[in-house]
């Protein structure tokens, strides 16, 4: 129990890191069509904060060696509240480009930072209940960080204000607790390879579910403002796409840990092209059911990486699960970091139903690719357990790494 409790103020950085970065992305959309900006560079917006994920993950581990957990998180933690509160000091697209940057960098930056404290404290007896915890803080920030839309009024200074605030405050935890801060672990090696070598289907599956996610929660608002909604109608269709995946989690684990994981994926997609297609055709329909539109959009495409990343654990051993994290975390950002802007871009010319167009057509791709796979390699009797596999940083697979084989 003790050693539960010195979790606690690493739970509680998540929360506020969460409420604060969650929350710009659609913030930034909404501010965006308030000022005029093109569909275009909104989605560059979204775009350039998965830029600076991907360089914040790769820099992160080899800040920390260098200078320490805490001196660390407080440098990645100072970069995200000075690319918020410069918002409203110079409105301009580009320049909002440049400070989203910031905020990836901050988002990958102290979750890696977090992650890699919670390794170095975690013991077998406790690690389950405390990765069930450390990914239910997760999800609920995410959830009320898209609720907060609601509340903060686009391009104002003191909702960007606010959001600076609790990215500050999440500095506190860390900053005043008593315990030493751990040894740094070596970072893993990045090869995207590895993870296309020992399943492509898992790279394939990885990149779908990037392109679902991040165009829905980056262009998310941008949709819902042409389909009608107004801002609070917003924030409860960006939150119900998170409820939606936060409910699946479990049957959709159920399902991938009893029947061939290929045939789950190939389902999942199946249906994330059918609510595709219900989203786009319910936009005339009323908020209601664009809300319940956007609940099963969530629940079809939220567990399709976790699925595919069980996948690709399958054909792996212990001494790879840390390099393979990486490397499926490497293709998430690619898919990530192209999704926003093609999607804006398809909306601007083609209307708002161009978006889940585009998400239906990658996940039609999935499927075909995972039907050759079957073809080519057979189904193993022996799977690693499914987990819900949050995509924080690198070093997510540290923590998971032990969890898989103690459960095999």
């Amino acid at each position: 129990m003790h050693l539960l409790l010195t979790f606690i103020p690493l739970f509680l950085a998540v929360t506020l890191l969460q409420l604060s970065t969650g929350g710009v992305g659609p913030l930034d959309a909404l501010s965006g069509l308030a000022l005029d900006f093109t569909t275009g560079q909104i989605g560059l917006l979204g775009s350039a904060h998965f830029v600076g994920f991907f360089f914040g993950s790769w820099w992160a581990p080899r800040l920390m060696g260098n200078i320490g957990h805490i001196r660390a998180f407080a440098a990645f933690t100072v970069a995200g509240t000075v690319g918020l509160l410069a918002h409203m000091l110079l409105i301009d697209a580009y320049a909002w480009a440049i400070m989203r940057v910031m905020t990836g960098l901050c988002v990958a930056g102290c979750y890696t930072v977090i992650e890699a404290w919670l390794h170095a404290r975690l013991t077998n007896n406790v690690r389950g209940r405390a990765m069930g915890g450390y990914r239910l803080v997760d999800m609920t920030g995410s959830l009320l960080a898209q609720a907060m839309i609601a509340i903060l009024e686009p391009a104002s200074y003191v909702s960007y204000n606010i959001l600076a605030i609790l990215c500050c405050a999440a500095l506190l935890p860390l900053t005043l607790t008593t315990h030493q801060q751990p040894d740094t672990p070596p970072s893993p090696r990045l090869r995207p390879i590895l993870a296309f070598r020992l399943s492509p289907l898992a790279a394939v599956g990885v990149v779908a579910a990037a392109v679902s996610s991040a165009a829905f929660r980056m262009i998310g608002p941008v949709y819902g403002q042409e389909v009608g909604l107004s801002t609070d109608q917003i924030a409860w269709f960006l939150s119900a796409f998170v409820l939606g995946g936060a409910l699946a989690q479990y049957p959709v684990g159920r399902l991938a840990d009893r029947f061939d994981r290929r045939w789950v994926l190939t389902w999942l997609s199946l249906s994330a092209i059918a609510a595709s297609i219900l989203t786009a055709s319910t936009n005339t329909m009323g908020a209601s059911a664009v809300m319940w539109s956007a609940l099963i959009f969530g629940a079809t495409t939220f567990p399709i990486y976790s699925v595919s990343a069980a996948h690709a654990h399958d054909f792996a051993d212990d001494s790879q699960r840390v390099e393979l994290s990486a490397a499926l975390m490497f293709f998430y950002a690619m898919g990530a970091m192209v999704a926003p802007w093609l999607a804006s871009v398809l909306i601007a010319q083609r209307g708002p139903g161009a978006m889940f167009a585009m998400i239906a057509l990658v996940h039609l791709g999935l499927i075909i690719f995972g039907l050759i796979r079957m073809r080519v390699r057979p189904t193993l009797e022996e799977r690693t357990p499914y987990l819900y596999v949050p995509r924080t940083s690198f070093l997510i697979g540290r923590l998971l790494r032990r969890h898989r084989d103690d459960n095999r």
